[in-house]
């Protein structure tokens, strides 16, 4: 490859590089679960000490709840619970963020549930609680292995779900919790896209007949009395009267922060620029026929995007496959510049089949499904290899391209961009082919005629 190239390349990285390491520096501290992902942790918990055996019952009465602002009317604060609101039982490895916890809860719209470890959702029975129809709940540890039960009367008992929490200490926390993720609606913008928005929600749980023990403390996991709401009106708390406890609280427990997903696209904003000049290489070494620098340009294209995506990402799944992504780009630039013959054709066309479905979608620009198929159909699919985000039922997200979640994939984002560069071959090799012909077949020419003489 040519010196300008090399230096070409470079440069690429340096335009991922910089900007994602400046970015993720500036991202503040987040708890983390077991697989070292960014997760939601913070309720309001009431709790106790629970050794290596034992068990806390309790009867949850009541659950409501407060949303503020929300559509149509955003300058109201109505009563009621965002679907997954949560008030129940919760088993904690301390009141460190991201710690391993397993908890039994009723939900806002989703009955009872068994949740732990941020990632993992069981359901119980469906339907809501209140004073005519309370709903008993119980937590159980033994060792590392942790059990939820329901029950509808306090005497029949259902198990929920079990998890194995490896490597609990001998004395946990204990205790009741509430928390309520923000209200997520979307609003329309430029040509029918959609930007979140997320207003403040709170939860409140009603307890009695809880199960003798202590001494217990009241504390928030996470920051909380933070907001307008929470100072002028009802502050999250554990109040205790004539045995009965009202916990409220705000927040989540789940695998996504409460900014959102955490997306590689958040870091990775050079990425576009990388790409052009990756493509402006392609077409400049590739000649206009013959395919000797092909392999060439796919190696340097791949290492400049290992190295790139791998600093800011560092995810191998996600270096490697970006990485490829990139060598099938600049194979198929240069796939483009053999048969268009023209360096400015080759870049132009690569780039509005690769580059423009893939910065128009990054954005909240276009339709949400609109913006899902441009990233099925054209090139702009294969860079499904930097998803990150994985769509969980117990989560309402906005999962959509503009939020850094792609339609297909990986692996099959990846397939449907190398689809192209292998039509683009076979139309090379048909170009070549007849040229060939034309080249090896004799060509017969005629005499010129004689005029008579006169």
């Amino acid at each position: 490859m040519r010196k300008r190239s090399i230096v070409a390349l470079a440069v690429a990285v340096l335009a991922v590089v910089v900007p994602g390491l400046l970015l993720a520096g500036s991202q503040g501290p987040a708890g983390r679960g077991d697989s070292g992902i960014e997760v939601a942790d913070r309720f309001w918990f009431l709790h106790r000490d629970l050794g290596p055996e034992g068990s806390l019952t309790v009867r949850l009465t009541a659950m409501t709840g407060t949303i503020t602002y929300p559509p149509p009317d955003h300058d109201e604060i109505v009563s009621g619970l965002v679907p997954w609101a949560k008030a129940g039982i919760i088993v904690k490895d301390g009141l460190q963020r991201g710690s391993p916890y397993a908890a039994v809860m009723m939900t806002g719209d989703h009955g009872v549930r068994f949740q732990h470890n941020y990632r993992h959702d069981v359901a119980g029975n469906p339907g809501g609680v209140s004073e005519q129809t309370p709903r008993w709940l119980r937590l159980t540890r033994s060792g590392d292995t942790v059990t939820g039960f329901e029950s509808a009367d306090g005497a029949h008992w259902q198990t929920v779900g079990t998890a194995r929490l490896d490597g609990l200490p001998e004395t946990v926390q204990i205790g009741l919790f509430a928390t309520s993720p923000g209200d997520l609606t979307l609003r329309e913008v430029a040509l029918g896209g959609a930007v979140e928005e997320v207003r403040f929600t709170q939860a409140v749980g009603v307890f009695d007949n809880v199960s003798a023990g202590g001494p217990w403390r009241s504390e928030p996991v996470g920051e909380m009395n933070r907001t307008d709401w929470e100072k002028r009106h009802r502050a999250s708390a554990a109040v205790e009267k004539d045995g009965v406890i009202t916990v409220s609280g705000t927040g989540d427990i789940g695998p996504f922060s409460e900014d959102g997903p955490a997306t590689s696209g958040a870091v990775l904003v050079g990425l576009p620029i990388a790409l052009i000049i990756v493509l402006v290489v392609a077409a400049v070494e590739m000649p206009a026929s013959g395919v000797r620098n092909l392999l060439t340009i796919a190696a340097a294209s791949l290492m400049a995007g290992l190295i790139a995506v791998g600093v800011v990402v560092p995810v191998p799944r996600v270096a490697l496959g970006v990485g490829v992504a990139l060598a099938l780009c600049a194979v198929m630039t240069a796939q483009l510049r053999q048969l268009l013959r023209r360096r400015w054709a080759a870049v132009l066309a690569s780039s509005l089949l690769i580059v423009l479905p893939y910065v128009v979608t990054s954005v909240p620009l276009l339709p949400d499904p609109v913006a899902q198929w441009l990233l099925r159909v054209t090139p702009a699919a294969g860079f499904a290899a930097r998803q990150t985000v994985v769509e969980y039922p117990q989560v309402v997200a906005h999962y959509a391209p503009s939020a850094g979640y792609f339609p297909l994939s990986w692996w099959a984002g990846l397939l449907v961009l190398a689809a192209y560069p292998a039509v683009l071959a076979l139309m090379v090799r048909r170009r070549l082919a007849r040229r060939s012909v034309s080249a090896r077949k004799p060509q017969f020419h005629r005499a010129p005629k004689r005029t008579a003489d006169v």
